[in-house]
């Protein structure tokens, strides 16, 4: 991770100069459209980051015995808003019922080019987890 400032989560909604928002947490999922969106403008990027991985998690899922098998309509998908074509989608309630984070995909680059790669890992685990690993 580049700085605490690239880590993008509930917390901190904006990477320096802006390259990757969060919109916000949405707790009861309320309303119509997406609940939640982070946008990334890989034009904005930091030179030095090589990878950016896409994690949903359940807000502390283990002291509140929640995992994605219990939210209903939830899912989790890639948008290119250039060309207005979903790239992917999950469904976290039928694919990851068990889980309570999924590693979603990860955009990296080669060869000076950005890329996708879907990953589709869950596990039972929360942010913290994922910083373990990526740390």
């Amino acid at each position: 991770m580049l700085s605490d400032q690239h880590f993008i989560f509930y917390n901190n909604l904006k990477s320096p100069n802006d390259a990757v928002v969060h919109t916000g947490d949405n707790l009861t999922g309320d309303g119509d459209g997406d609940d939640e969106q982070v946008m990334v403008d890989l034009s904005k990027i930091d030179n030095n980051a090589s990878e950016i991985i896409v994690v949903v998690t359940i807000h502390d899922a283990a002291s509140r015995n929640q995992n994605f098998g219990q939210v209903r309509n939830s899912f989790v998908r890639i948008f290119d808003t250039n060309s207005n074509v979903e790239l992917l989608n999950y469904e976290l309630e039928e694919d990851f019922s068990i889980e309570t984070a999924v590693e979603f995909g990860r955009i990296y680059k080669r060869n000076n080019e950005w890329k996708f790669e879907a990953v589709g890992t869950g596990m039972k685990g929360g942010l913290q987890d994922y910083l373990n690993k990526y740390n």
